[in-house]
């Protein structure tokens, strides 16, 4: 039997787990609110006839909408928390089953407001704001409906597209289940032949580990797992984009691409201008991991080693307690509005913190208006699970503070912005540590660290972009994308992104089959502009004081009420540029330059 076997969920600490109930105390009174709910959204029908009538009739039927959306998001956002602590419930998984039906009834049912009010011209629109001021508060709403006119179809079209949501989020459903609930590695051996279980979770740590056996154990375990299934994850992926091309054509856009990223009017010269920004710097990362194979002293640099710890001898556990405490030392500059808020989510039962049989992996932030942030977390006492909480506060305060200023309508982040504030508590924290750590080795240690977020963040998901970008060309232009197709496409991008002096393993070529984000296309080079953005705002934050933390709480109480462009030209940073991506990408070298002359013995 292999050591630090998963608790079952019932067996979890309750200290450190989120508190659901404050969404519902019950799963009973769950199920009584979907019932309401269900009868409530037959409602909507009601405004179908009046809702261009006046601006009266407008407001009232975008106000009755919100209030479903509203209720609707709890019941969602509740079911699927419960599915998350243990995606192998039977219970949790038929709540989260009726939450995906009910919100899809509620799509179907709203569906004709959006084909109604493109019918409108902009005169009317302004006229119905003269009749009733309230109508003011939808005016970015209303601004982006008439905005997107010739991508909005029929009525009846639209709620024939609404009508099918279930079968188009399909792929992403059963990839979940395929990879969170069904998917079972086999245990891994260590240099000393001590068995590990090995699981999405503790992946990545023992990728850390400095036992070079292990890192290559738990590599070649987990992707001859995916091998395994490598067709039918072809075939998954495959549908996934096979809807997203369905849906441009539908909508008549020139590609996916451009109507994902059309939903917040990014120009598609964003998406490019960051692969392009990237790619020049490419010669940095091809330093950095030329650096890496001289640091560990071997012959042959392996992508299992990419992870491994270039400074030895540095034991740094850090408990979820500990890494608290330094999250808010590290967040002070901030100011006491920002810390307060981050102590009421460590005390109020926001986050979801150990690993347990069947959790869902990684990490993320959520929650439902009118409530608190939640957060789940797999911490296993890491520098990077201290970096995850800093991370996912950032994403629940920006929540946080959004919710206080914002209506439910903005409530929301558009993907674009939506890391910015996780990314840029992540920066702080590495300011404040690169500062405090008097021993050198842990500053070492925190350079390489830093370093590989942005190997990680910038470079990493900026690879991801690409591939994402050409599995779609190529599914457009007719080419099958069969599991062999889409590992060479990703066999060649890990050849350009790490360049000669590692060993392109073959099975890394299989990595692309566990990355959950591409079916939620066009998500992931947001993690790059992000991250680029983050960076210029912890500098801005950090030189200039006041002025700056003000503009930055000015952005994250703002919720979705402008363009993600302008958001954060207003907190001061232009995306529309290459600017923002070279200025991240100066300070990758400035590291890599410090690191090289650190290290030249």
């Amino acid at each position: 039997m292999a050591e630090n076997k998963l608790p079952l969920r019932s067996e979890a600490d309750k200290n450190y787990t989120w508190h659901t109930e404050d969404l519902f105390a019950a799963d009973e009174i769950w199920e009584q609110k979907y019932k309401e709910l269900e009868n409530k959204a037959q409602l909507m029908e009601n405004y179908k006839d009046t809702i261009c009538k006046s601006g009266n009739s407008l407001f009232e039927a975008l106000s009755f909408n919100d209030e479903i959306c509203e209720e609707l998001d709890r019941l969602y956002v509740y079911a699927y928390m419960k599915f998350h602590e243990d995606s192998g419930n039977a219970k949790y998984q038929e709540l989260s089953g009726k939450a995906d039906t009910l919100a899809i009834a509620v799509a179907s049912a709203s569906s004709f407001i959006a084909p109604k009010i493109s019918t409108l011209s902009s005169e009317t629109i302004d006229s119905f704001y003269a009749e009733c001021p309230s109508l003011k508060s939808y005016e970015h709403l209303l601004e982006g409906i008439l905005r997107q006119k010739e991508h909005t179809l029929s009525e009846a079209e639209e709620k024939l597209l609404a009508s099918v949501d279930d079968i188009s989020s399909s792929a992403q459903t059963i990839f979940t289940m395929l990879n969170e609930a069904d998917m079972e590695f086999p245990e891994i051996e260590d240099s000393t032949g001590e068995k590990h279980v090995l699981s999405h979770g503790k992946y990545v740590s023992y990728l850390e580990s400095d036992d070079r056996v292990l890192r290559k154990s738990a590599f070649d375990a987990l992707y001859e797992t995916y091998l395994k299934q490598k067709n039918t994850i072809g075939a998954i992926y495959n549908a996934s984009v096979k809807k997203d091309i369905f849906y441009a054509n539908a909508r008549k856009y020139s590609s996916a691409l451009e109507m994902a990223l059309e939903d917040d009017n990014i120009p598609l010269s964003v998406y490019d201008n960051l692969i392009d920004a990237v790619h020049e710097a490419l010669p940095l990362m091809h330093r950095y991991v030329a650096l890496r194979k001289k640091l560990l002293g071997v012959d042959e640099l392996h992508m299992y080693d990419l992870y491994a710890p270039l400074v030895k001898d540095v034991d740094w556990k850090i408990t979820y307690e500990e890494a608290k405490k330094t999250v808010k030392s590290a967040l002070s500059v901030m100011g006491s509005e920002y810390t307060d808020a981050l102590q009421e989510g460590f005390d109020g039962g926001w986050i979801d913190v150990y690993e347990n049989k069947g959790k869902r992996s990684g990490a993320y932030s959520w929650g439902a208006f009118g409530g608190h942030p939640y957060v789940l977390l797999n911490h296993n006492d890491t520098v990077n699970s201290m970096f995850t909480v800093a991370h996912e506060m950032g994403h629940a305060l920006h929540s946080y503070f959004t919710w206080k200023k914002q209506p439910f309508v903005y409530s929301g982040h558009k993907i674009f912005v939506a890391e910015v504030a996780s990314t840029c508590n992540e920066a702080l924290l590495m300011e404040y540590l690169l500062k405090t750590e008097k021993d050198q080795t842990r500053q070492l240690y925190l350079i390489n660290y830093f370093m590989e977020q942005f190997r990680g963040t910038l470079f990493r998901q900026t690879m991801f972009a690409k591939f994402e970008k050409k599995a779609h060309e190529m599914s457009a232009s007719g080419t099958p994308l069969t599991s062999e197709n889409l590992s060479a496409v990703y066999h060649d991008l890990n050849k350009l992104y790490f360049g000669d002096d590692i060993v392109i393993d073959n099975y890394i070529n299989i990595e692309w089959a566990r990355i959950p984000h591409f079916y939620n296309a066009f998500y992931v080079y947001q993690y790059a502009t992000g991250y680029s953005a983050a960076i210029a705002l912890s500098r801005g934050i950090l030189d200039e004081g006041q002025p700056a933390i003000d503009r930055y709480l000015d952005f994250l109480s703002k919720g979705s009420s402008e363009y993600s462009i302008d958001l954060l030209k207003g907190a001061g940073v232009d995306m529309t540029s290459k600017k923002p991506v070279e200025a991240a990408m100066d300070v990758f070298k400035g590291l890599l330059d410090k690191m090289e002359k650190l290290t030249e013995n």
